[in-house]
């Protein structure tokens, strides 16, 4: 697909005033009247529920975007329509984009998921086991490349560091390096995002380079992700969904700001030269100057994106680690990456964990079992359902979803998504 087309395309949507918007698309983009689509009610319970003030969601195969649904606001104050193209902060979604980045260096033979990270990094050599209640005392084994993508390493939460203001990659996990494990490697599992840092650690050791600059080399400009970023820029940041609340009185939903009070000296203080678009600071106040300040991309969060963006990513590993005749992957990777990698450990009844990604045990909330994609802190989610043959992503921006209300919002979509689209059942 033409950059031309994809900027005609843009201009569509922006062109467009009605508050739901949808788009069938076949090999091009092609517009249908400006009408209620398929999944538009099930996104409007939601929104009348209060649980979300607008929504993003799409639908594709390998090859095609079937259905792309914009529905009610991107922002509650200015009461601006939500977009087709607008932009959302994707945050834990990053990490299924590091795991693509350390199974390409799988594919070459520059690790195995087996390997010590101390091999790598030999910072993390002589890790001692502090669970609570034991004398501290070496593991049984290192922790490997497996268990730090698949959070069964052990590795102490982001939360617990002594210092989680590091904005680089390299002193990062050198910190994550100097506390002791909380448990045997690969006997428990639990969300972490220290291990999939280090990941992205490996990245970098490994190519010599930034991370973030091996990301938009290998993944972000092989698929065209044109509006894939830790930084958005004033452009992008035009488009940005505002992230929103329940109001006191739980009557409706507000725009959820913290970066109202930040004068220019202390943009200049922390980043100096750097240009930070106020919509991102009103969304992630002050700790946005130093990821654009010190240029961080961390590899377990922080990424921004659209729809399109991600339905690429995911069409990607639909096809088996292809895009449009473009390789990043080998059909094996991608099945490493959405195999369950987590052993006997408990992952409760729904999920369990592969490289870098959420995989289905079962098919309760739609994608049918053996689907797999990640899901973002402020709710944003996308699923790869290779039974089915199906793309599905849903973007909204919320920061008090509770787990009842996601399925009320992700399981109706997804099934209907299924329903329509699906192929394998």
């Amino acid at each position: 697909m033409g950059q031309e087309t994809l900027n005609r395309t843009a201009l569509m949507f922006r062109s467009i005033s009605s508050v739901v918007l949808t788009f069938s698309f076949v090999a091009t983009f092609t517009a249908r009247a400006a009408e209620p689509g398929p999944f538009a009610p099930i996104l409007q319970q939601a929104i009348d529920q209060h649980i979300v003030s607008g929504a993003v969601c799409l639908v594709a195969d390998k090859d095609h975007i079937l259905d792309l649904e914009a529905v009610g606001l991107s922002g509650v104050r200015t009461k601006a329509p939500m977009q087709a193209d607008s932009l959302f902060y994707i945050a834990s979604m990053t990490k299924s984009f590091t795991a693509t980045a350390v199974m390409m260096l799988v594919d070459v033979g520059k690790l195995t998921l087996d390997d010590p990270v101390e091999k790598y990094l030999p910072e993390f050599k002589g890790q001692m086991v502090a669970e609570k209640g034991q004398t501290p005392h070496p593991p049984k084994h290192p922790i490997t490349v497996r268990e730090i993508m698949s959070h069964t390493s052990g590795l102490i939460a982001a939360s617990d560091l002594p210092n989680r203001n590091i904005h680089n990659l390299k002193d990062r996990v050198a910190e994550i390096a100097t506390q002791p494990l909380v448990w045997e490697p690969g006997t428990k599992y639990k969300y972490n995002n220290c291990g999939i840092d280090t990941g992205a650690r490996l990245v970098e050791v490994l190519e010599g380079m930034p991370y973030t600059d091996f990301l938009q080399k290998r993944i972000l400009d092989p698929l065209e992700l044109k509006e894939t970023t830790y930084w958005p820029d004033e452009a992008l940041a035009k488009r940005l969904a505002n992230t929103t609340q329940m109001t006191a009185d739980k009557s409706g939903r507000e725009d959820h700001n913290v970066g109202q009070n930040i004068n220019a000296a202390t943009r200049q203080k922390f980043a100096p030269g750097r240009d930070v678009p106020q919509p991102v600071l009103d969304n992630f106040g002050i700790d946005m100057l130093f990821v654009y300040g010190q240029h961080y991309g961390p590899g377990a969060q922080g990424l921004f994106s659209t729809a399109m963006d991600i339905s690429r990513f995911c069409q990607m590993l639909l096809n088996g680690g292809t895009w449009h005749g473009k390789r990043l992957l080998s059909e094996n990777a991608v099945k490493q990456m959405g195999s369950i990698q987590t052993g006997s450990a408990d992952t409760g009844a729904d999920q369990a964990y592969g490289v870098g990604v959420f995989v289905t045990k079962n098919d309760r909330q739609g994608p049918a079992a053996g689907s797999f994609g990640h899901l973002g802190a402020r709710k944003t989610v996308m699923w790869v359902d290779p039974k089915d043959q199906l793309v599905m992503v849903l973007m909204v921006q919320s920061f008090d979803m509770t787990g009842e209300q996601q399925k009320a919002l992700y399981t109706p979509f997804f099934k209907a998504a299924v329903e329509k689209y699906g192929k394998g059942r």
